[in-house]
């Protein structure tokens, strides 16, 4: 395999010992199909950082575990890159372990990995619950501070939470569909992709509730768990709706919603509105043709910025920075759709 970095580099970037990334390197026996990708993705990734690798200052490893569809985290990668050079004398090297759709044994046994091998901080979005709070709590005993990001697990010892105020994105959905529906009867269907996220949770809640003041002719069915991934959510979506002959609305907060789209048009329910989240490539496609109404994004990179601050600072590399700060949500119509 061609690269030009050093394999001390390449084995602290993907967590594998020297020897293994020697033999993967030169194809030797006793190598994995999973090591030989980890070692492929560690090289991927020190080929993105380069201008990290060559900065002078405090070397510091941080570990991004995040559980979403790939178009969410493609994003979430950008969006650390753009960051990263804001903090010197800092050098941040991040390391990636992304998952779809994952147990979370799975999640905690990753967990459980990055602190066997060392790690100055890990930016997390997980499922909230019990075993990944515990391992939460004992990566804070070992002083490897943990900020979730997007979805947060409270209670948990963790450092900071860093991302949308989900409520309000859930209030902000009731209202614009009470602007759009106007006193009408009728049925919206939510879906979030898990949950056990409690981001979802709590933008669905906040939803429910500013529905029953605003909307109280309108009912609402959930159609939650299909992980944000295609064939999933198309199940979902089309159990739940089994019986309906019209749909007002779609409030869909965990993505998959090209493949809301497709199911519902199949079954002839073409929503009046549809209310998404965030802005990845599908759902800036799906806006700018005119298949949603509405995508209540925030700003990833200021999320991750405010992560890495509260990391940075548990080190005493800037002040204290305060607690309990969260995003705004932003209302992306197809007029003021960025290009990316």
């Amino acid at each position: 395999m061609i690269h030009q970095f050093p394999l001390k580099e390449i084995a602290s970037q993907s967590g594998l010992s020297l020897a293994t990334v020697d033999r993967a390197l030169h194809g030797r026996a006793h190598v994995s199909a999973q090591t030989a990708r980890r070692m492929q993705a560690a090289i991927a990734e020190l080929a993105q950082q380069e201008g990290q690798l060559a900065a002078r200052g405090r070397r510091m490893f941080v570990d991004i575990v995040v559980e979403a569809p790939r178009r969410f985290s493609d994003e979430l990668r950008r969006a650390v890159l753009t960051v990263l050079p804001k903090f010197t004398p800092a050098v941040i090297r991040p390391r990636y372990h992304f998952a779809e759709d994952i147990d979370p044994g799975k999640t905690v046994k990753i967990l459980a990995r990055i602190a066997s091998r060392g790690s100055q901080g890990i930016i997390l979005k997980a499922q909230n619950v019990a075993p990944i709070r515990a391992e939460i709590a004992r990566l804070a005993v070992l002083k490897i501070p943990v900020a979730t990001v997007f979805t947060d697990c409270p209670d948990s010892g963790r450092l900071a939470y860093a991302g949308l105020n989900n409520e309000n994105a859930g209030r902000t959905a009731a209202y614009l569909f009470y602007q759009s529906l106007r006193g009408q009867a009728g049925t919206v269907l939510t879906a979030t992709s898990r949950n056990q996220f409690q981001g979802e949770e709590a933008r669905a809640l906040a939803f429910a509730d500013e529905m029953a003041r605003l909307c109280p002719n309108v009912d609402l069915i959930d159609a939650s768990g299909g992980a944000g991934l295609a064939l999933g959510t198309s199940a979902k979506i089309t159990a739940a709706v089994q019986g309906l002959e019209r749909l007002l609305g779609v409030y869909s907060m965990g993505g998959g919603n090209a493949a809301i789209i497709a199911t519902l048009a199949a079954l002839n329910l073409g929503p009046d509105l549809f209310v998404a989240h965030d802005l990845d490539r599908e759902n800036r496609q799906l806006l700018r043709q005119g298949r949603l109404g509405y995508v209540l994004h925030h700003d990833l990179s200021a999320d991750l910025d405010s992560a890495l601050q509260h990391i940075t600072a548990f080190h005493k590399l800037r002040p204290p920075v305060p607690d309990g700060e969260t995003a705004d949500v932003q209302i992306i119509t197809p007029a003021n759709c960025p290009v990316a």
